[in-house]
């Protein structure tokens, strides 16, 4: 049984009919370019989220919210005289061809490592034409600092800028952490070089989580979920035992949480 390719006509007449000067949402047509991009970062992360949390009949809503956001966008060039969603599909068509030649032209590229030797010279050779010459010109500003971090140093590893072992890599951990102890411990505090070191100390243990091949915005993601989790059980115990949080003492509540732990390893 065949099957038809999904009809975006509708989906791109009801955004121009938001946008209507006349009939259209005061809130739609308020929008611009900026305006909305908080709103397209949002439904990005509300995508991770569902995938994150493997609530996949919830996916499709989701990714539909986050296509409305492309839609968006396209209804805002095309009202400038810019581009139009079929701009935005012919270019990302001859994008995905023009870095797969071993896909679409016939090139030899039989392992992932040879995939992606020819990925990063196609993408260098798109920097050059249009005149970015630092490996760093075109990371956007507006990523999540952790992904960034990353970004920037996996580009700059990529022109050998990078230790080999692991050894150096750690050591530099403690250093900003002395870094951060030596300025909190100053007869005057100086809040900006404290956030210095700190940033620092932030920017190393991300490359420590690189070289071992962890993703830091997942890992400090799934951190977020299982402190929020344990300590809903501290949340639990606490209640339990007739007392609000700020009645117990911090020993208390770390036993507490001792025990939440204890009931994760006994399940």
């Amino acid at each position: 049984m065949s099957k038809q390719i999904a009809d975006l006509t509708p989906l791109l007449n009801i955004m121009e009919k938001l946008r209507d000067p006349d009939n259209g949402c005061p809130w739609d047509k308020a929008q611009d370019f900026k305006s909305i991009v908080p709103f397209t970062i949002e439904e990005a992360y509300e995508v991770a989220d569902t995938i994150e949390r493997m609530a996949l009949d919830e996916l499709p809503d989701e990714l539909g919210d986050l296509l409305f956001q492309v839609v968006f966008y396209c209804q805002l060039g095309k009202e400038q005289g810019l581009f139009d969603f079929e701009a935005v599909i012919s270019r990302i068509c001859n994008k995905l061809t023009r870095r797969h030649p071993h896909v679409f032209d016939g090139l030899a590229a039989t392992t992932t490592s040879e995939i992606k030797q020819n990925w990063e010279a196609l993408k260098a050779e798109e920097r050059s034409k249009r005149q970015l010459n630092s490996v760093l010109d075109d990371i956007p500003l507006s990523l999540p600092a952790l992904s960034r971090s990353i970004k920037i140093q996996k580009r700059v590893a990529r022109v050998g800028f990078d230790w080999a072992e692991l050894e150096p890599v750690v050591a530099k951990i403690h250093e900003e952490i002395d870094e951060v102890l030596y300025e909190v411990q100053q007869e005057t505090i100086e809040p900006k070089k404290v956030q210095d070191e700190m940033g620092d100390l932030l920017f190393a243990v991300v490359n420590l989580a690189r070289h071992l091949g962890v993703e830091p915005e997942q890992a400090l993601r799934q951190a977020n979920q299982k402190f929020e989790r344990r300590f809903r059980g501290v949340e639990a115990y606490a209640q339990a035992d007739g007392r609000a949080m700020t009645e117990h003492s911090l020993a208390e509540l770390d036993g507490y949480w001792d025990k939440v732990k204890q009931d994760e390893a006994n399940k």
